[in-house]
């Protein structure tokens, strides 16, 4: 795909949402440098109450750094905003106590924790302990599967049910906002299917969530709205919908 300017679009639909009030999280000029070098340029998105979005592109676009940068965990310039409040300032841990929760890539779970042990980490923020049993088995309808783990060292699961894990130790931080660094990556075609399904009903729920993910096809798939990331820029922005069907993305991120 081409990375000149004039390839960034907006629809006429998408700049009317950007227009409406009160974004849940609105990103706008953000840079992210590691010592001399540019790994996020200028970009500006948002993410609205409810809302699905994916941020699409290739290996090494800064897609993970964006996501790091809105949890506080990356270096950067720009402003961000939460709920109507710039954060930019306010350190990483309450971030999340703000309700900004990351499953990150690579799952990241205790492996020497048991699945339980490691569900309980999630809610390490939250003060109204006496909901946590109940939330457990909110997440247990979710993932069945964890509570036949529930005793099991996190470290002796399968990749797939480690990214469950991941994910389901996320919500039981309760977040507003829900940040899901490549799910998929490195699970079975199988794994892979059961993850986004269930991230489908996570999203039928009404949770706000910010996608990050390789797999092109299976994230505007599930997403209300996407940003095309390539080289620390965005180069397409819009509905999902149409830039599924987009030629240029089609080409380049669909194989097609």
């Amino acid at each position: 795909m081409d990375n000149k300017a004039d390839l960034l679009e907006v629809t006429n639909e998408s700049r009317k949402d950007a227009n409406s009030a009160g974004p849940l999280l609105r990103v706008k000029g953000l840079t992210i440098r590691y010592g001399g070098v540019t790994a996020i340029d200028g970009i500006s998105f948002y993410v609205g109450e409810g809302e699905v979005v994916a941020m699409i592109g290739a290996n090494g676009a800064g897609k993970s750094s964006t996501l790091m940068a809105v949890c506080g965990l990356a270096p950067t310039t720009g402003s961000i905003e939460f709920q109507g409040r710039e954060i930019q300032q306010i350190p990483a841990a309450e971030r999340v106590r703000l309700g900004i929760v990351q499953a990150p890539e690579g799952r990241r779970i205790f492996g020497r924790l048991t699945v339980l042990e490691n569900l309980r980490m999630g809610a390490f923020t939250r003060r109204d302990k006496d909901s946590i049993d109940s939330d457990l088995e909110t997440v247990f309808k979710l993932f069945p599967i964890l509570k036949e783990r529930l005793h099991q060292k996190g470290g002796t699961l399968s990749g797939g049910e480690q990214q469950m894990l991941a994910i389901a130790r996320g919500l039981m931080g309760r977040p507003k906002l829900l940040l899901l660094d490549e799910p998929s990556l490195g699970l079975s075609p199988i794994y892979s299917q059961k993850i986004f399904a269930i991230i489908g009903q996570i999203a039928a729920e009404g949770r706000s969530i910010l996608l990050v993910e390789q797999n092109a096809r299976a994230a505007l798939a599930i997403s209300k709205r996407a940003y095309c990331l390539e080289t620390g820029r965005i180069t397409l922005e819009g509905y999902s919908d149409d830039l599924a069907g987009d030629p240029r993305v089609r080409e380049a991120y669909l194989g097609e």
